[in-house]
């Protein structure tokens, strides 16, 4: 009873933890330019205490995806039909997940003793404090992915097996604990025997993880267990650099605008919003042949841009839209189907994109550039499926409607305010008077007032729902950029993605040939990875060869982009070829050959924009 008690007591207080973070997230900016604009200063502290509320979301938010099973990974457990074999990669997955969360907290903690200073404040609270949620969050993420639900009693013996190896595992973090780095004998002794054992079996245990991988663990875990593999097998290396580069990644200004703009593209899936635009570009363009092709290809790629997950505008648009095609203005329904499931991702090369941010963060270059690089290959993407579109709406004759200039007016007067807001955001962005995170808090704010205050569509009540469907999204995204930080130190510090790009200099010498490889790795890539993932996987790998093959990076970024996109819909495996089927109730093949002749458009565009970068670079030389 004692134990349950103290388990609800733990639910509610990361609930606290997580939705106050990203409240403090969304209105300290806001706060911030406020102060700065009336009163000539800022908040004392703000961007540190900025960037530590982050650290607490990152953290806590990974705890609640935990809880619910969301964290994101590449399965093909799907495929498999013997329920024996699904057991089996079940219990695996939660036992590796905890035996590496467990090692994951004991690295916190010698971080803790051993980097953090006790005396530095973060406007009134010890640094130390904000640090101490990394060991407890891993701790408790072990606990549950021992005791998850999904396993059944005799099924938890192996995970808690595991959670005992991951105890004496962390052997050497203990002793730093202890004794910091002037280890005696004995300390010296365990660290000496956990190097040899850990080289020993480093190429086994890579493949282990790779396969691991494969059957549904977690990527966060892939990644936090190849960096802990990596660095304690190397001479000298110390795995509590893994936590060193947690808090770093999660102490980043440059995440912040990840979980806000997730929260405003929840404001916005979650009202009436996306009725409300349809309605308006339907009176807009229903007139012209084509015209609800427009308007769909359009509102798709508003929402996506916001939401930064193509998923999520097909869930949520999907039926409203289809409905809308197929019931009133005619077309097939195989072709309505295609025309959706391929404009779930079409808006990730616009502003505010979270992709696109994190594109630009990884290649270190200015996000403000990386926006204005995807206008045009984004242009250039809608226009072709809308022009598809209308050479279909030509030929099977379907009927326009008369232009009503009340109706346009009326619709436009619904919806304008939801209209309004990515010209605000883009002309506060490119104009400089707002920053990424102030950029961020202001589309929350936005989006609160216009849905919950305005429009009345979300309840007041009804937040912490709202709150609740955001936090394993962003739970997820953050635990894997927070690993994936400690993945990039060690390949940076080794230098591999540079002997890499050399010998494939040598291998392949031509430019162009390289770009065709590229392209065929990327959509191969996005079929089995989210794209948040294969950003903060892929992406550093590629970096080396801008230099090689003089590519410029923002082009690389773009072509990167544009590959993810059209991989989503890549058969067999597209992610977005899986959310329609669900979406619309129809068979995967089925919806494979509906998305095909879309899909075919979208590789031709691909080829232009590789092969052209000037598309890409235009607008950005305009700067």
């Amino acid at each position: 009873m004692i134990l349950k008690n103290l388990f609800i007591y733990l639910n509610r207080a990361e609930k606290i933890v997580c939705y106050g973070s990203l409240s403090v997230l969304a209105l300290l900016p806001c706060l911030e330019s406020f102060m700065r604009l009336v009163f000539k200063t800022g908040v004392p502290s703000s961007p540190d205490l900025i960037v530590h509320f982050l650290l607490l979301l990152g953290l806590f938010s990974g705890m609640m995806t935990t809880k619910t099973g969301n964290h994101l990974c590449i399965s093909v457990v799907q495929y498999i039909k013997n329920e024996k074999i699904k057991k089996v990669c079940k219990v695996a997955s939660a036992s590796i997940s905890t035996f590496i969360t467990v090692i994951l907290a004991f690295c916190s903690a010698a971080f803790i003793k051993i980097v953090v200073m006790p005396s530095r404040m973060i406007g009134f609270i010890p640094d130390v404090v904000f640090c101490l949620a990394m060991p407890l969050a891993y701790i408790i993420m072990a606990i549950r992915f021992s005791t998850s639900d999904s396993l059944t009693p005799k099924q938890r013996t192996f995970p808690k097996i595991a959670l005992v190896i991951g105890l004496l595992f962390s052997l050497p973090m203990v002793v730093k604990i202890i004794w910091g780095f002037n280890l005696p004998g004995i300390g010296n002794l365990i660290t000496n025997v956990f190097y040899y054992l850990a080289f020993n079996i480093k190429y086994l245990a890579l493949l282990f993880l790779f396969v691991a991988a494969l059957t549904g663990t977690p990527l966060f875990i892939f990644i936090a267990g190849l960096s802990i593999l990596l660095f304690q097998s190397s001479p000298g290396g110390q795995i509590d650099v893994t936590a060193n580069q947690i808090y770093t990644a999660l102490t980043q200004s440059s995440f912040v605008a990840i979980p806000l703009f997730t929260l405003a593209g929840f404001f916005l899936s979650e009202s009436k919003a996306g009725e409300r635009l349809v309605d308006a570009f339907r009176s807009l363009f229903s007139f012209i042949p084509g015209g609800m092709i427009y308007a769909s290809v359009i509102i798709c790629a508003f929402f996506t841009s916001f939401t930064g997950a193509s998923g999520i505008t097909i869930l949520a648009l999907g039926g409203l839209l289809y409905a809308i095609l197929c019931t009133n203005s005619g077309y097939p329904s195989k072709f309505s189907v295609g025309l959706l499931a391929s404009c779930g991702s079409i808006g990730l090369m616009f502003p505010p994109s979270l992709p696109i941010i994190m594109v630009g963060t990884t290649l270190q270059t200015d996000i403000r550039k990386m926006f204005a690089a995807g206008i045009v290959p984004g242009l250039i993407l809608v226009l072709s499926m809308a022009v598809f579109g209308i050479v279909v709406s030509i030929k099977t004759k379907i009927p326009t409607e008369k232009l009503n200039l009340r109706n346009c007016a009326v619709a436009i007067k619904h919806s304008f305010l939801e209209l309004l807001l990515p010209v605000l955001l883009i002309g506060g962005y490119f104009s400089g008077r707002l920053q990424l995170t102030e950029l961020g808090a202001f589309a929350v704010l936005y989006t609160f007032v216009v849905e919950v205050l305005i429009f009345r569509d979300i309840k007041l009540r009804d937040l912490s729902k709202l709150f609740g469907k955001a936090i394993p999204i962003i739970g997820g995204i953050l635990s894997i950029l927070a690993l994936s930080q400690a993945l990039s130190y060690y390949l940076v510090d080794t230098q591999l993605p540079q002997n890499f790009a050399r010998w494939m200099q040598h291998t392949i010498q031509s430019k162009w040939v390289f770009l065709l490889i590229l392209n065929l790795a990327l959509l191969a890539i996005g079929c089995l990875m989210d794209i948040f993932s294969a950003i903060v996987i892929v992406l550093p790998l590629l970096i080396p060869f801008t230099a090689v093959y003089g590519i410029d990076p923002i082009h690389l970024g773009i072509i990167f982009l544009i590959n993810m996109e059209a991989g989503f819909l890549t058969p067999p495996i597209g992610l977005n070829l899986f959310l329609a089927s669900y979406r619309f109730n129809k068979p995967f093949v089925e919806i494979c050959r509906c998305v095909l002749p879309f899909l075919i458009v979208q590789l031709a565009v691909i080829f232009i924009i590789t092969y052209i970068p000037s598309i890409s670079t235009f607008v950005v030389n305009l700067f």
